[in-house]
């Protein structure tokens, strides 16, 4: 029995970094990550590949795996939800808040190319 539903071996799948943030993908997955500057529906891909593995083997790249890189297309962009953070100091009249709302893409895979 798997650990988990993360859990996949039967499929091929690879760990890729995109703005500082490291994602497990596998084909059909739609993954959340930082703002792309790219349009929706239009093809993006990704370079830096870490890792990639699935029924036969697993490839380490150290950093990075030379040739492989994953595709994928951009589904929608949007804004997360909004956050609150208030600095107070007590006893000194100081109170401020602000709001942040982080951009961020929907990417769907559609490849995984190993060289």
């Amino acid at each position: 029995m798997p650990p988990g539903p993360w859990y996949r071996t039967e499929v091929m799948y690879a760990i890729i970094e995109s703005g500082g943030k490291q994602y497990r993908v596998a084909e059909g997955d739609v993954i959340r990550c930082d703002l792309i500057a790219s349009d929706v529906g239009s093809e993006v891909t990704f370079d830096r590949v870490v890792l990639a593995g699935g029924q036969d083997a697993v490839k380490v790249g150290s950093p990075t795996l030379d040739g492989a890189s994953v595709s994928g297309t951009v589904v929608r962009r949007a804004k997360d939800k909004k956050i609150l953070v208030f600095r107070y100091k007590p006893k000194k009249r100081v109170r401020k808040l602000n709001g942040h709302r982080q951009p961020y893409a929907e990417v769907k895979i559609t490849k995984i190319t190993l060289p």
